[in-house]
């Protein structure tokens, strides 16, 4: 597959998500190094929608340890149960946070970053890792997002 997207720019959200999907499929399918499949995973979601970050953070003992990622430089290791991130991978579940200021706990990474979406990722039942997400615009992310967000995710094989 060309390493290159189509994703319309007056599209709905739903309709971005239902484009691109299948374009990473192709991109990940046969692509054994889940690192690679990160990165291309996070460049298409920076590049589709114009998120301010959008990244990977993978378990390490009991700390998030940073991954590939598109966007300023980011925290490096997050513990278990902290902000955003740590709590998703505590909770195992999807958060959506409409304004990261009022979560408590909140790692500001970038002063920048105004919402968040964490998508955990599952090696069976475990969590290994989270498709961090941010935007520089207050309640940016939905659960249309939280949907196929997670249906991206689950293109990763672990």
């Amino acid at each position: 597959m060309a390493e290159e997207l189509y994703v319309p720019l007056n599209g709905s959200l739903k309709e971005k998500y239902e484009l691109l999907i299948p374009q990473l499929q192709g991109l990940t399918q046969d692509e054994p190094d889940m690192v690679a499949n990160m990165a291309n995973i996070a460049a298409a979601l920076k590049e589709a929608f114009g998120f301010f970050w959008a990244g990977f953070y993978r378990v390490e003992g009991n700390q998030l340890v940073l991954g590939p990622f598109q966007g300023p430089v980011a925290c490096t290791r997050i513990a278990y149960g902290r902000g955003v991130c740590g709590t998703a991978w505590k909770e195992a579940k999807t958060l959506i946070v409409p304004d990261v200021n009022q979560f408590p706990g909140h790692i500001a990474c970038s002063s920048r970053s105004r919402s968040e979406i964490v998508v955990p990722l599952f090696s069976g039942h475990m969590v290994c890792g989270v498709l961090d997400v941010d935007s520089d615009q207050l309640d940016a992310f939905s659960e249309t997002d939280a949907w196929y967000l997670e249906k991206i995710v689950s293109l990763l094989k672990f």
